[in-house]
């Protein structure tokens, strides 16, 4: 018997791994690393560095001194969790680039989402530079949501060969 949503369990599972690893990976950066301590991983490159990131994804608006900064963050947060997961939830037919896209987004943000309601800010650490230039830092969930966004671009963008439109079922 064909079940048309049967893989809606490996997406949401999947997003749930995501949000796990962000979890345990912020978890040991709090447990063994002070507060804007640095250690190097790689000289010049990169770096695992200890930040609380008070604004929106790699330290936007961060310095913004507006009061209602947390609570439009999390608003937004909640607003994107239930379209994803909409979406995620309508398009569970077999498991797809854009269902494996949604679920990375799913994941990153449930995470990022967490800690601003337990916390008030989000935990990043992963710290790269290249050259002169310092990007700046991010985590698991940052680095899920902006994978996951951009395989969903590339699915927009790139069209598809007609073996790949034959092997994806059509919906009723």
């Amino acid at each position: 018997m064909h079940q048309p949503h049967a893989m809606r369990r490996y997406h949401f599972l999947f997003a749930v791994l995501v949000l796990l690893l962000d979890q345990a990976t912020k978890w040991l950066i709090r447990d063994h690393i002070s507060l804007h301590e640095s250690i190097s991983v790689i000289p010049g490159f990169f770096r695992l560095t200890h930040v609380q990131n008070r604004g929106a994804a790699f330290g936007l608006f961060a310095d913004s001194p507006a009061q209602w900064k947390v609570a439009l963050l999390i608003l937004f947060s909640i607003v994107a969790l239930l379209v994803v997961s909409r979406l995620l939830w309508k398009n569970s037919h077999s498991f797809t680039a854009t269902g494996f896209a949604l679920a990375l987004i799913l994941g990153g943000a449930v995470g990022n989402l967490w800690d601003r309601l337990t916390e008030g800010f989000v935990v990043d650490y992963l710290d790269l530079n290249f050259g002169s230039y310092h990007w700046p830092a991010f985590n698991v969930a940052d680095s899920a949501i902006v994978v996951g966004a951009l395989i969903l671009v590339a699915e927009i963008l790139l069209p598809r060969t007609s073996e790949e439109e034959k092997a994806v079922p059509r919906q009723p």
